[in-house]
């Protein structure tokens, strides 16, 4: 029983840092470049932020201020939300 026990937590504390890769971050930032035909968002820190087909560009353009919360899949940064900062 000890050895199962032993094994399950062993399993666990290992596949642990996996979950991590899938949390979602955030970057507070100005808007650089809206790119719709790629469906992306340039920020001021250099980076891209990939969105999906059915997110609203309604009121975005160089010079606004957001927060995007993203998630970090095969190297791309997937928009989940986005709050433009008033």
């Amino acid at each position: 029983m000890r050895f199962v026990v032993a094994t399950l937590l062993a399993t666990a504390s290992f596949l642990s840092p996996i979950n991590g890769f899938a949390e979602s971050a955030d970057v507070e930032a100005t808007i650089k470049k809206v790119d719709m035909a790629n469906l992306s968002l340039t920020l001021d820190d250099g980076k891209t932020y990939q969105a999906s087909e059915e997110f609203n560009f309604e009121g975005l353009k160089a010079g606004v201020k957001v927060i995007v919360f993203y998630t970090e899949v095969d190297g791309k940064r997937v928009i989940n939300d986005l709050d433009i900062v008033q």
